[in-house]
């Protein structure tokens, strides 16, 4: 088992960002055509996602890679107002999830299992930002 690394100066804040889309077929072509790569679909159905091209072999937190979906959920819309960026939680997400309140934020979405990814929760700050948080645990 691998051990799961705090945050340093030798870790990404960033380690996962979202982008919110009405059609996935369309955003995929888009994303394609204008980075020239090829993404991936991945999902249920209802938690379904168009995956950025990633080395599922390799540990993001640790590799300096950071990558993302395209997501269309009930939960999330486009929107001029910016895309969600997820900052590294680990080395647990419930424990930076427990700082938020008292910190003067609110947790907006709980904590859920993001496929291979890990686990993800979306926080509003104390400022008014919907912010994403991401671990493996």
């Amino acid at each position: 088992m691998q051990k799961l690394r705090k945050i340093d100066e030798h870790t990404n804040v960033i380690t996962w960002f979202e982008i919110p889309v009405s059609d996935l077929d369309r955003a995929k072509n888009f994303y394609e055509t204008i980075l020239d790569i090829k993404m991936v679909r991945k999902g249920d159905g209802e938690d379904e996602g168009i995956f950025f091209p990633a080395d599922p072999d390799v540990v993001q937190a640790t590799s300096g890679r950071v990558t993302g979906v395209l997501a269309k959920s009930a939960g999330n819309h486009p929107s001029d107002q910016g895309t969600i960026i997820y900052l590294n939680a680990s080395p647990s997400i419930q424990v930076v999830l427990d700082r938020v309140v008292p910190a003067g934020g609110k947790i907006t979405e709980a904590k859920r299992l993001f496929g291979p990814v890990g686990f993800i929760a979306v926080i509003m700050d104390s400022e008014g930002n919907r912010i994403g948080l991401h671990s493996e645990s």
